[in-house]
């Protein structure tokens, strides 16, 4: 196997917690949270994890490697989603009587599950290039500038995407427009808050990877 087709254990680690946390970002958002005039989902608990994630893996390994996560994350989720519906539609034991319980978790709407899978793709590849060509142009310099705005550019096609699909014509328009808002400004100050240990990951990553990928010649391609 070529030198440039093997990853290393930490890279795997890292695609492994992207994952983890998509995964986990669809079980939570079946539950609705509301803090003060915010109204959330339980998933925003670790979702915006999967771009802190992005954000290191693009700074460090490039845009190619983001691309490969990316979409080893997309697989994933939807082999989680397919099979939990499968499951789902499984006639449970006579004797079983928690099948509510579980639609309400497992049971994706096909409509959500859309929303999701197409509003993850155009976030998470639209924050890898924002990360990727605002380091070549500051030369490496402004990681924190970077971060945050390359997190905010996912996060509102994001919302942008998610939102209108998934719950257009059932959530009354206003408060639609206030969930997406709140979801995106939610986000980005957690992106803010664990910037600081962000900073010291991506310091660590290169130092122990001997790596700092600048995308000089990157096509951009998704596939």
């Amino acid at each position: 196997m070529k030198k440039q087709d093997t990853v290393s254990v930490t890279f795997m680690l890292l695609g492994v917690t992207f994952c983890v946390c998509l995964i986990l970002a669809n079980l939570l958002a079946t539950k609705q949270v509301q803090f003060g005039p915010l109204n959330l989902t339980a998933g925003v608990l670790v979702f915006p994890i999967s771009y802190v994630v992005n954000d290191c893996i693009t700074e460090v390994y490039g845009y190619r490697r983001a691309k490969l996560i990316i979409w080893t994350g997309f697989v994933m989720n939807f082999a989680f989603v397919l099979l939990a519906w499968l499951a789902d539609l499984i006639p449970g034991a006579p004797y079983w009587t928690n099948q509510e319980g579980f639609h309400a978790l497992f049971g994706l709407a096909p409509r959500v599950a859309l929303a999701s899978f197409a509003a993850f793709l155009v976030g998470s590849f639209l924050n890898a290039y924002v990360m990727s060509r605002m380091k070549i142009h500051d030369k490496g310099r402004r990681f924190s500038l970077r971060a945050i705005a390359s997190t905010l550019a996912g996060e509102v096609s994001d919302s942008l995407i998610f939102f209108p699909i998934a719950l257009g014509g059932i959530v009354p328009e206003k408060n639609l427009l206030l969930m997406m808002l709140s979801q995106v400004v939610v986000k980005t100050l957690y992106e803010i808050v664990v910037l600081p240990l962000t900073i010291r990951v991506v310091a660590w990553l290169k130092r122990t990877e001997g790596m700092d990928v600048y995308d000089e010649n990157e096509s951009y391609s998704v596939i």
